[in-house]
């Protein structure tokens, strides 16, 4: 039962990924603006936080069951102690550096990055199956 979920929840995952790219190809400037409401709140802050951790975990236990288990995992504890980080370090600073990120990536880059995200949401499901 557990690796029917956790597959499910990184596949999900893995589509999440290819729709932000997508967001990212055809509506650069939201994404840009998303991106900078990123530590805005302590909603925001704390719940995406929080949320990221659901695809890191099942990234994890969904590991042995994947066709490159190594990635999992490795991709898994990044997002978890990343995540940990993030829950210790003031919201100011996320917010300083995803308004900073933002202020960097012009929506051309995010048009070109968008490219990576496809491959990255692809490569998530691919190595889920």
């Amino acid at each position: 039962m557990i690796p029917e979920i956790t597959k499910w929840i990184v596949i999900s995952f893995g589509i999440f990924i290819i729709l932000i790219g997508f967001l990212m190809l055809f509506n650069p400037k939201k994404a840009r603006i998303i991106l900078r409401k990123a530590g805005s709140t302590n909603f925001i802050n704390y719940s995406e936080i929080t949320i990221r951790l659901i695809p890191a975990i099942a990234l994890i236990l969904h590991a042995d069951f994947a066709k490159y288990p190594e990635g999992f995992k490795i991709l898994g504890w990044i997002m978890v102690i990343t995540s940990f980080i993030l829950f210790v370090i003031p919201k100011k600073t996320h917010h300083k550096f995803s308004m900073n990120s933002a202020d960097r990536l012009k929506p051309i880059y995010f048009q070109f990055i968008s490219l990576l995200a496809f491959i990255f949401g692809g490569l998530i499901i691919y190595n889920a199956l």
